[in-house]
C-alpha cells in the first residue's frame, strides 16, 4: 500500500504545494482490494447497462417522445456521469494496489461530482413541476410543458450544475492545504478536502457552500409542496383506476427523490459525533455509487410503456 512520506507530510505543514492526493481505500489485503473491485465492476456494468437501455429505448421509440421520459433520459445520462466520475477510478486503483491519484484528476472528480449530482437533483425539481403540470393542471399541460419549454428547463439544470461545480471546485482549490494530502474518502470530495485546508482559509469556499445550501433547500421544498398538491389531487380523482395510474407515474419519481436526497443530506449533515470514516464512506456509496444502478430499475419498474419499449 501507498502512505504519504513523512517528508510529504512535513511540506504539507507549511502549505507547500504538492501533485496529488491519496484516497481512502476498502480494505488493505490483496483479496479485499479484489472483492471491492468485483463488487464495483458489476454494479457499475449494471448502471451502464440499465441507463443505456433507457436511453436507448427512449430515443428510438416515438411514442416515448414525452415530457417525462425527455426528462428521464436526461437523467440517466446523469446518473451514467456520475457514476463514471468516481467508481473507475476507485476499481483501477484496487487492482493496481495505490490509492493516489493526481491533483488535476483530484480536482476533475470534483467538478464532474458536483456538476453531476447538482445538476441531477436540479432534474429532478424540474421532473416534479413535470408530473405536477400533468396531474394538477392536465388542460395547460400542453403549453406549460411544449418542447421548447422542457429544452429550456433541462438546459438549466444542466447550466446552473456547470456553475455551481465551476464555483465550488475554484473555491476548494483555491485554498492553501496544511493537513497532508490524504483524503478520508474513496473519491476526492468537497468536504474531505476542506478538512486539510488551513483553518483561517476556509471561509473562502463556505460562502459558496451557503449560496448553494439555499438553493438547495429552495428546490426541497418546491418539491416537497408539488407532491402535497399532487396527492391532494390524486385523492379527489373519482375511480381507483384513475388513482392508481396517477400514482403509477408519481411513485418511482417519489422514491428517486427520496434515496437521493436523504442519502446526501445525512452525508452532509449528520452531528460530528457519530461521524467516523466507516460511516463516511458507506454515505458516500449510497448517494454517489448505488441511485445511478438502481435507479433504471426503479423508473421501469412500474412504467408499462417503458417496458414495452424495452422488450422491443
Amino acid at each position: 500500500m501507498e502512505r504519504v512520506p513523512h517528508a510529504q507530510r512535513k511540506q504539507m505543514s507549511n502549505g507547500s504545494s504538492f501533485n496529488k492526493f491519496f484516497l481512502l481505500s476498502f480494505a488493505d489485503m490483496q483479496e479485499l482490494q479484489l472483492l471491492h473491485f468485483s463488487l464495483f465492476l458489476g454494479i457499475y456494468l449494471a448502471a451502464l447497462l440499465g441507463n443505456g437501455l433507457i436511453i436507448t429505448a427512449i430515443a428510438c421509440d416515438h411514442r416515448l417522445h414525452t415530457p417525462m421520459y425527455f426528462f428521464l433520459l436526461n437523467l440517466s445520462i446523469l446518473d451514467l456521469g456520475t457514476i463514471s466520475t468516481t467508481v473507475p477510478k476507485s476499481m483501477a486503483n484496487s487492482l493496481r494496489d495505490t490509492r493516489a491519484i493526481s491533483y488535476s484528476g483530484c480536482a476533475a472528480q470534483v467538478f464532474f461530482i458536483v456538476f453531476f449530482i447538482l445538476a441531477e437533483y436540479f432534474l429532478l425539481t424540474v421532473m416534479a413541476y413535470d408530473r405536477f403540470v400533468a396531474i394538477c393542471r392536465p388542460l395547460h399541460y400542453g403549453t406549460l410543458m411544449g418542447s421548447r419549454a422542457c429544452v429550456k428547463m433541462a438546459a438549466a439544470a444542466w447550466g446552473t450544475g456547470f456553475l455551481n461545480a465551476v464555483l465550488h471546485t475554484a473555491g476548494t482549490f483555491s485554498l492553501p492545504l496544511c493537513q497532508g494530502n490524504a483524503v478520508e474518502q474513496f473519491f476526492c470530495e468537497i468536504a474531505q478536502i476542506l478538512k486539510l485546508s488551513c483553518s483561517d482559509s476556509y471561509l473562502r469556499e463556505a460562502g459558496v457552500i451557503v449560496v448553494s445550501a439555499c438553493l438547495v433547500l429552495g428546490c426541497f421544498i418546491f418539491i416537497v409542496l408539488s407532491y402535497v398538491q399532487i396527492f391532494t389531487a390524486v385523492l379527489r380523482i373519482p375511480s381507483e383506476q384513475g388513482r392508481h395510474k396517477a400514482f403509477s407515474t408519481c411513485l418511482p419519481h417519489m422514491v428517486v427523490v427520496s434515496l437521493f436526497v436523504s442519502t446526501i443530506i445525512f452525508a452532509q449533515l449528520k452531528p460530528p459525533s457519530i461521524s467516523s470514516p466507516a460511516l463516511d464512506l458507506v454515505m458516500a456509496v449510497l448517494y454517489s455509487v448505488v441511485p445511478p444502478a438502481v435507479n433504471p430499475l426503479i423508473y421501469s419498474m412500474r412504467n408499462k410503456e417503458l417496458k414495452d419499449a424495452l422488450r422491443k
